[in-house]
């Protein structure tokens, strides 16, 4: 997902026992050239993510350190930026043969609210990538999760199985919900362009785009020919409507519920 548009670049699904990693491999020659992915914590492999950079031209990746990460100083570029060494397992080497003994990667840590936060990356270059500008980076991975939210919750309306039940079907009918929801999203950056200042895609209301959508299309086939560049025209102009208000900023405390008692509790007992 290309995360200032939403928009699906690649997918790939498999049966239910297929592990997620092998899934993320079969992404490696869909990523283009010159980009940066951000994998979750879950996807660590050395093997995967040195795959990833070595095929094609500038594919690099950030993700978070993994607390059982062990790895080596080289240099310190700054007071939280390190060029680190990493080693590679012989299991991870039988499983990915191009894998190198060791890889060179650059660790960079920030503290927000108190909490100290690394991640790593495959960009060491520190006078091409600074460092406070990688250390914003991964906070937009969260624009991900907000994409499968409005796939998941605004266009399937949280059903928790489709329709289909056949698996041929259920294949055809997840490529239509990935490509209903591009075609949504690629009029949203066409409706970002018509907005006067620097606004990206993503700030713009999925929810509010797609009930939009949905109303033109109604109304299209009863519209004569020479009337839908007008209401095309229309459409466009309704973008700063659908404008976002800035979110707050969200905070994540590490509590636990009280459990419910199923009997009413006598406070006078000790």
């Amino acid at each position: 997902m290309e995360l200032s548009s939403h928009l699906i670049t690649a997918s790939a699904f498999d049966d239910y026992a297929v592990n997620e990693m092998i899934l993320a491999e079969k992404l490696i020659d869909s990523t283009p050239d010159h980009s940066l992915t951000l994998f979750d914590r879950g996807f660590y492999s050395l093997g995967l993510l040195y795959q990833w950079q070595s095929t094609g031209n500038e594919r690099h990746w950030l993700i978070p350190l993994k607390k059982n990460v062990q790895y080596e100083v080289l240099r310190s570029l700054g007071r939280n930026d390190k060029i680190v060494q990493l080693k590679s397992n012989p299991h991870a080497r039988k499983r990915w043969p191009e894998l190198p003994y060791e890889l060179e990667v650059r660790l960079i840590s920030r503290k927000i609210n108190g909490k100290e936060y690394s991640v790593l990356t495959s960009m060491i270059d520190p006078m091409r990538y600074p460092v406070a500008d990688i250390a914003d980076l991964y906070v937009h991975r969260w624009e991900i999760e907000l994409g499968y939210r409005e796939q998941k919750q605004y266009m399937l309306g949280n059903r928790l199985t489709l329709r289909s039940r056949l698996p041929e079907l259920v294949k055809q009918e997840l490529w239509g919900i990935l490509l209903t929801y591009n075609l949504v999203r690629y009029q949203m950056v066409k409706m970002c362009h018509q907005l006067k200042g620097d606004y990206l895609p993503y700030q713009l209301s999925f929810n509010g785009s797609l009930a939009h959508i949905l109303r033109l299309l109604v109304g299209l086939p009863y519209s004569t020919p020479g009337a839908i560049p007008r209401q095309l025209k229309y459409f466009y102009e309704m973008a700063e409507s659908l404008i976002l208000e800035p979110r707050r900023t969200r905070s994540f405390p590490r509590t636990v519920k009280r459990r419910p008692q199923k009997y009413a509790r006598n406070k006078k007992c000790q």
